[in-house]
């Protein structure tokens, strides 16, 4: 079983020898104002969230849902925590009311390795490889080295994800960086893997948690930590989850419902009356009639401001419903046999408005023109992209090749000796591209457009 006390670790990957602090912040808030201001989190903000982005009305991008995530988990740590130890007062030293700054740094960390144009960019990266013309490559082997790829490492490639980019953007030394890539703490770092498996277990859904490159590097964190090992067959490491994540995982799944569904009446996909309905539906009659009763007394014109006001409503009762499903299941999720999401086990009215707004979202938003033009144009961009530098990095002593590869920044280990390193090189490259500089760098290759001189 495991333990809050071992769970909650200060220790940083990459920095293990020293736990000092050297300001009046904790080492969570360290963690978070370290990845706000960094350049991979600055370039959510030109990155995809459902909609395209935005022209005259402003909808979400991958930086403003994070922090929206970011703000819903520390909510979620702190209500968490304060109910943990109303329940274990023994464990106030040992960091239990560092929860929300925990699950708010790994909700600022969640999305770091999403792809340009959201999940069309990930499918596309991986169809390359499963099904488009980098399928050669699951037998290629370098006639001088006989070097080729391991099974599970062409699992990482054709089940390419971003949650498992995420942990390595965050662990990986890239050239000219230190060990430990951000040297994140161990409790932040456990937080942000939703699918604590190898690639070899993803299945149809694709989901995983770490590459081969970085399932060592996780078995570390997981032995300090106390998470338990649920299998250990070659190259496919299940482990159980880590308890922060069920509540990291929470703070998404609210937001990006909730903040959708508002994004679609903002464009129009969703009347103000049904967007009315689906969110009045999370409440009881009682109070529902008093929500209605607070709307009457807003502008009636500023319809934007009424959905706003249930909107947050609406947070709010999943959130205290998560909290309380959290606390409640504390010891099975402390054992590992938690099973699902803490949404699935919230109460009956909350849980069929969400599948309401679930099933809303699937019919009128995920399938809008909008939504699936720019999906279209994002899967044949990073298509064409990751061909064309995948190839580079096979062939660098083609003269097109090296000029290609001469646009790539060095911290990329695109000269790596193993074949597989070099390919990871080339997904990082392409994974951490904003979604309007991917498009003008597909323009500029095929002519469409010419840089100034």
């Amino acid at each position: 079983m495991m333990n809050w006390k071992q769970l909650l670790s200060t220790k940083r990957f990459g920095l293990e020898a020293e736990q000092r602090s050297r300001d009046d912040r904790t080492e969570f808030q360290r963690d978070y104002d370290r990845l706000i201001f960094s350049a991979p989190f600055r370039r959510l903000q030109n990155k995809t969230q459902v909609f395209p982005l935005p022209g005259s009305i402003f909808v979400h991008n991958r930086l403003t849902h994070s922090l929206e995530v970011a703000s819903v988990g520390r909510s979620l740590g702190n209500d968490s925590a304060r109910l943990l130890l109303e329940r274990h007062p023994d464990l106030a030293g040992n960091h239990l009311t560092e929860l929300g700054a925990i699950v708010s740094a790994a909700c600022l960390a969640h999305d770091l390795g999403n792809p340009p144009f959201g999940h069309s960019g990930e499918r596309a990266i991986a169809t390359y490889f499963s099904e488009g013309e980098g399928r050669y490559l699951q037998t290629y082997t370098d006639t001088e080295t006989d070097d080729r790829l391991t099974p599970a490492q062409w699992d990482d490639l054709t089940h390419f994800d971003g949650n498992a980019n995420a942990f390595r953007l965050l662990t990986h030394q890239f050239d000219g960086r230190r060990p430990g890539g951000f040297v994140m703490t161990y409790s932040t770092l456990a937080s942000i893997v939703k699918y604590p498996f190898a690639s070899s277990l993803a299945g149809d859904h694709q989901k995983f948690g770490f590459f081969q490159a970085e399932l060592d590097d996780y078995a570390r964190i997981a032995a300090e930590l106390g998470i338990p090992q649920l299998s250990s067959a070659p190259d496919t490491c299940r482990y159980a989850r880590f308890p922060l994540v069920y509540l990291v995982e929470a703070a998404d799944d609210i937001c990006y419902e909730i903040m959708d569904i508002e994004d679609a009446h903002k464009l129009r996909i969703l009347s103000t009356a049904d967007t009315r309905d689906l969110l009045l539906a999370y409440f009881d009659a009682d109070r529902r009639d008093e929500i209605v009763r607070h709307l009457s007394r807003l502008d009636v014109h500023d319809v934007n401001e009424q959905i706003v006001y249930l909107r947050s409503c609406a947070i709010n009762c999943l959130e205290s419903e998560c909290v309380r499903v959290f606390v409640e299941a504390e010891r099975d999720i402390l054992d590992g046999r938690f099973r699902g999401t803490l949404i699935q086990h919230i109460s009956p009215t909350p849980r069929a408005a969400y599948d309401a707004c679930v099933s809303a979202s699937y019919s009128h938003i995920y399938h809008s023109r909008d939504v699936v033009d720019i999906e279209l144009a994002g899967f044949r961009v990073m298509t064409f992209l990751t061909g064309l530098f995948t190839e580079a990095v096979m062939h660098p002593e083609r003269a097109y090749s090296q000029l290609l590869l001469n646009r790539v920044s060095r911290q990329y280990q695109i000269r790596a000796p193993r074949l597989y390193d070099r390919l990871l090189a080339v997904l990082d490259y392409i994974s951490g591209m904003t979604d309007v500089y991917a498009l003008d760098l597909y323009r500029k290759i095929n002519g469409m457009s010419f840089p100034i001189i």
